[in-house]
């Protein structure tokens, strides 16, 4: 933190994504003042404004609040997806100001802090949501930059001033992680995943390595059984989880009532018996798993930890409600890789095996759509009914012959249909639903007001 504590002003490129918000409410609660760009206005974006940060969402130098045009002690963060001939990077760069990407100033500000990093292509968001709520209910409590707003905190930021535990998300993408010093790392899975930033899955694989062979050497290591870790350097203490299969910390007696998981968790000298997890799904399951394993590991008290556990409300668009009730469900989810897709629906299933479950798909990005076609494809098969948007493009331009077609043919189910965005919700008023539910990362959870209003409006009617 001592790099920055000169500074007086913060200014973000990409202030509304789910990373830069958190920091600039970190910020902008330290005592710094912070304004900041986006392209468009959300949800997300006018809660900060609320909280007294300057917000803009055109591309122009001339809206950059005054003091933030000195170079003096003011400092630009600024997110990958900022594409290059943006005007105000250009502005900044011109001028000569301080600049850095948000991985490194997650680096600095977790540098001198007992860090627990959670990586994986996906889980980590509901990983180290847990172990964050884990860690303030049950132990010393801890500071949070967590990548969805979780339900328990109301925000994706956490502060804890007498803490010196920080729990952070270790992404992947554009190797950010590779910023990050932790005393404790977790992986959770390693799938393909930003193949147009490492070219290949070998090249991802070795970036995880470099991540985990940056873990204090006093530290641990706790990762999903099956992983291919093969780092030089590892922590002193290594462990496996897994959701039922040989690891040193699983889960087991695995059995649902009333749509609730309970589980026993067995590890290292110790059985946990009837944990209970309100947040539905068995891939969560399998994410308490590793989140009370970590929580183990660090010394917390088990029967303070399952208390927590049995408290925790889950976060924003994961496995999120809607709409519950006898004749209609309705769930948001931001699953926008393969394998969250099947999770996600294979959940669903296990929940509602009786019941027709129409899924809306949004692709997000090009590039992920034209390396994982094949993949989404064969986990939207688990659907009843498939409504596929268009590719959601984020910091993306098009690729001539990439479009949502090319998931589509390979869709075996018969109930199938494309669908513009614009026509979303009359398709959907036509349709008979009894479990709806929308993923992917991009807008589409600008959707989950309307089609909660016109769902709600069907049960009752």
């Amino acid at each position: 933190m001592n790099a920055l504590d000169h500074i007086e002003r913060i200014y973000f490129l990409g202030i509304g994504g789910i990373g830069m918000s958190a920091l600039a409410r970190y910020f902008s609660v330290t005592g710094k003042d912070v304004a900041g760009y986006d392209r468009t206005s959300t949800e997300l974006t006018r809660q900060l404004s609320s909280e007294g940060i300057d917000i803009h969402y055109e591309d122009s130098p001339t809206l950059i609040p005054p003091p933030f045009r000195s170079t003096q002690n003011t400092l630009v963060v600024y997110t990958p997806a900022i594409p290059a001939d943006q005007s105000e990077l250009g502005y900044f760069k011109e001028n000569r100001f301080t600049l850095y990407k948000r991985s490194q100033i997650l680096g600095l500000i977790t540098h001198n802090h007992k860090t627990v990093a959670v990586a994986g292509t996906h889980g980590k968001t509901t990983v180290s949501t847990m172990i964050a709520y884990i860690l303030t209910k049950a132990g010393p409590g801890c500071n949070a930059f967590l990548g969805g707003i979780s339900r328990n905190f109301n925000s994706n930021l956490v502060l804890h001033a007498k803490s010196d535990w920080v729990v952070t998300e270790a992404d992947e993408f554009d190797r950010s992680f590779l910023q990050l010093y932790p005393y404790a790392g977790l992986v959770t899975s390693m799938d393909p995943d930003h193949l147009d930033i490492y070219g290949e899955t070998g090249n991802l694989i070795e970036a995880f390595n470099q991540f985990i062979g940056q873990i204090d050497r006093k530290g641990l290591l706790l990762m999903k059984a099956g992983l291919p870790i093969h780092a030089d350097k590892l922590p002193s203490n290594v462990y496996t989880y897994s959701l039922n299969g040989p690891s040193d910390f699983r889960a087991d007696n695995i059995r649902l009532k009333n749509r609730k998981y309970h589980f026993d968790l067995i590890g290292p000298g110790i059985g946990l018996k009837d944990l209970s997890l309100e947040h539905p799904g068995l891939v969560n399951v399998e994410n308490a798993t590793a989140a009370v394993a970590m929580s183990l590991l660090l010394g917390l008290d088990p029967m303070l930890i399952r208390s927590a556990l049995e408290d925790f409300s889950g976060i924003q668009r994961r496995f999120d409600y809607h709409v519950r009730t006898e004749d209609i469900v309705y769930i948001d989810d931001y699953a926008h890789h393969p394998q969250e897709i099947e999770a996600t629906l294979s959940s669903t299933r296990e929940l509602y095996p009786d019941k027709k479950i129409t899924g809306v798909f949004q692709p997000h990005l090009y590039t992920r759509t034209r390396d994982l076609a094949g993949g989404f494809a064969q986990s939207l098969n688990l659907l009843d009914r498939l409504i596929l948007l268009d590719i959601y493009p984020a910091r993306e331009v098009p690729i001539p012959g990439v479009t949502s077609e090319m998931i589509y043919k390979d869709v075996q189910i018969a109930d199938k249909i494309m669908c513009s965005k614009e026509d979303l919700l009359d398709v959907l008023k036509q349709s008979r639903i009894e479990v709806l539910i929308t993923m992917g990362a991009g807008d589409i959870d600008k959707f989950t007001g309307p089609i909660t209003q016109l769902l709600q409006e069907r049960s009752k009617g």
